[in-house]
């Protein structure tokens, strides 16, 4: 007769395909078309900006994060979005330093991944709004010689000299909110306009995040709420006075309401953890975007709704918990 032995573990007993490490390096492949995109429109100048706020965000964690924590690709993909929402003339040394504030202030100094309140990347750009709010203003026009820098990249620390005016443009939410000039949609749709480098390719974030919701590697529910959210507020306001408010089409498709409900609401980390929760963020979001862009000091309202919604996050998580079983609703988290 043989034996059998019974082997007893501890929880869990099923294993996941998908490691943090698949997750983010897909994201990272996500985010090719997009950068592709940016270096269609801007030349060697988003590749310089890209490239140095991927620097500054990797050496950062290489330096001071634990050992082997670039492996799971989360600063690559906090390097490349912070290098996505920044102007294609800002100086590299610039964006460098944004790199390193994300991570050593946005993620590393909270205890790591996984554990950091606000989306890094934005949080990176915020700083960089707050130190540099001329460079984070200043955007380049587009055309011209594909192989020129579109402004100071190479510029040295503390020595930006000033872009010429020639060589600079409005965004489309600059010409509508201070100018009340509308930009063509079909030029908006394709992208050819000024902004940010991940502004010009709205369409194109779309089908990469539909790829990445195919995967389950995000959660559909938070930019679909955000993007409805602003669709249908601004579409009502448009239709209520066409001459002030712009379109739904317009508010979807310029600035970077794309890159950010795609991409930077998303982050599994800053997101609420229940779909109920996902909606309720993507709502505020959208609503925030909307009030900030019309009402607001500032043309664009993306990263800042963001920021406060991710500071909202723990509070809509407790609100919105699942019943445990054999309990009722009002005894669950007290």
């Amino acid at each position: 007769m043989t034996t059998r032995s019974l082997l007893i573990t501890a929880s869990p007993h099923l294993g996941a395909r998908d490691t943090t490490p698949t997750i983010m390096w897909s994201v990272v492949a996500s985010l090719v078309p997009v950068v592709g995109a940016a270096i269609y429109y801007f030349g060697p100048s988003a590749v310089l900006v890209i490239g140095a706020a991927c620097a500054g965000a990797m050496m950062t964690e290489l330096v001071f994060g634990p050992k082997g924590a670039l492996k799971d690709g989360s600063a690559a993909i906090t390097g490349i979005l912070l290098g996505l929402v920044l102007p294609p003339g800002l100086p590299m040394w610039m964006a460098f330093l944004g790199g390193v504030f994300s991570i050593g202030i946005g993620k590393l100094i909270f205890g790591g991944l996984g554990q950091n309140i606000f989306n890094p990347a934005l949080l990176g750009r915020a700083f960089l709004q707050a130190a540099f709010p001329v460079a984070l203003t200043t955007w380049p026009a587009l055309g011209g010689d594909w192989w020129s820098l579109r402004g100071d990249n190479l510029a040295l620390p503390l020595m930006s000299p000033a872009t010429p005016d020639a060589l600079t443009g409005a965004t489309p939410l600059g010409l509508m909110k201070f100018e009340q000039v509308a930009t063509a949609d079909s030029n908006l749709i394709m992208g050819s306009i000024g902004g940010s480098l991940g502004e010009t390719s709205g369409i194109i974030i779309l089908l990469c995040g539909l790829y990445l919701a195919l995967r389950n590697h995000l959660n559909w529910r938070i930019p679909a709420s955000i993007l409805l959210t602003v669709a249908l507020f601004s579409g009502g306001l448009h239709l209520l006075d066409p001459v002030r408010y712009p379109s739904a089409i317009f508010m979807l498709f310029s600035g970077g309401l794309m890159i950010g409900a795609v991409y930077m609401a998303t982050d599994m980390v800053t997101s609420p953890v229940t779909n109920r929760g996902c909606w309720i963020f993507g709502f505020g979001i959208g609503f925030l975007v909307v009030v900030i862009r019309l009402w607001g000091g500032l043309p664009e309202g993306v990263m800042y709704a963001i920021l406060l919604m991710n500071a909202m996050v723990p509070f809509i998580n407790r609100a919105t918990q699942p019943r445990v079983f054999g309990t009722r609703l009002k005894e669950v988290g007290s």
